[in-house]
């Protein structure tokens, strides 16, 4: 029987962590000796209202079950909620170890119907509540050489969905943002990969249809994938992957061979255009420098 895997000493803050996926994560690192920060503004799908009572919940389970956590009730959305989240963290635990970027809200309209209203609360909450937690932690992590990161991206950023422009743009950009993330903390030890999960819960119930029934969907089976991600074993960064009702895979962005034409117009693009989609021979880039390491092969 191999070895299981622990937390002890460790303390994890999980952003949205009063209900769903963020809940099934805090309670599982806990249960395994993380000490967790309870992160919930503790309002509804579209980012309206607040309360202290999801969070203060989960945090109860977790002290019954024998764990350790605090409750913290800043928004992720600005650059002083995120700063308060780490506050509350090296208040109660003096150190943050790992972050769980899961905090998130739904306000879906078609593209044409778009406005800022719907837009901008979507990008706050996800793509930048991703930036202001993490960086507020990031210089501390730099110091101690050790942090894991997971944030949180969807199907809908990764492949399109109708009806999410807003919410596709955030989660894609939290790619984005990772992929940096994982090249600047390297050298520090500080390991940042991206989970996209798929799980019944308030957001997606709407959303998941008949599937919702058929497989078992429920938070719990992503949050072992998440907790792999964050351990100190974890050997990977900078990677995706795509976990929901019991499997799990990776997901990437690859960038096929091409052709290489010095003297390139738009009849060389036509007429080579089968080969330059052709994705025999493709490479998974680490980072942009390898994507025009392409380059340098075809002039070769």
């Amino acid at each position: 029987m191999s070895e299981e895997l622990r937390y002890d000493g460790r303390v994890a803050i999980v952003t949205g962590a009063g209900a769903g996926l963020g809940r099934s994560h805090a309670l599982l690192l806990a249960s395994r000796g993380a000490r967790i920060v309870v992160n919930d503004l503790g309002g509804d799908v579209a980012g309206g209202g607040s309360s202290s009572t999801p969070a203060q919940k989960v945090v109860d389970e977790i002290k019954a079950a024998g764990g350790e956590a605090v409750a913290d009730y800043n928004s992720v959305a600005t650059l002083e909620g995120g700063q308060g989240i780490f506050k509350t963290a090296m208040d109660t635990f003096g150190k943050v170890d790992i972050i769980i970027c899961n905090a998130g809200i739904l306000r879906d309209k078609s593209f044409k119907n778009m406005s800022p209203e719907f837009l901008d609360p979507v990008l706050d909450v996800h793509l930048r509540g991703s930036f202001w937690v993490t960086q507020a932690a990031w210089e501390h992590m730099r110091e101690n050489k050790y942090g894991r990161i997971v944030n949180t991206t969807s199907a809908a950023g990764l492949f399109g969905n109708f009806g999410q422009t807003n919410y596709a743009a955030a989660k894609l950009g939290v790619v984005g943002m990772n992929n940096v993330l994982a090249i600047e903390g390297q050298k520090y030890n500080i390991k940042c990969n991206v989970i996209a999960p798929g799980a019944k819960t308030r957001m997606t119930l709407d959303l998941m249809g008949p599937m919702a029934n058929q497989f078992n969907m429920e938070p719990e089976m992503v949050s072992p994938v998440v907790s792999y991600l964050v351990h100190e074993s974890c050997p990977v960064t900078g990677e995706i992957y795509s976990a929901a009702a019991g499997r799990v895979g990776r997901v990437f962005i690859g960038a096929t061979k091409g052709i290489f034409e010095p003297d390139l117009t738009i009849e060389t693009v036509r007429d080579h255009f089968k080969e330059i989609r052709d994705e025999e021979g493709y490479i998974v880039p680490k980072n942009a420098m390898e994507e025009m390491g392409l380059l340098m092969k075809l002039k070769k």
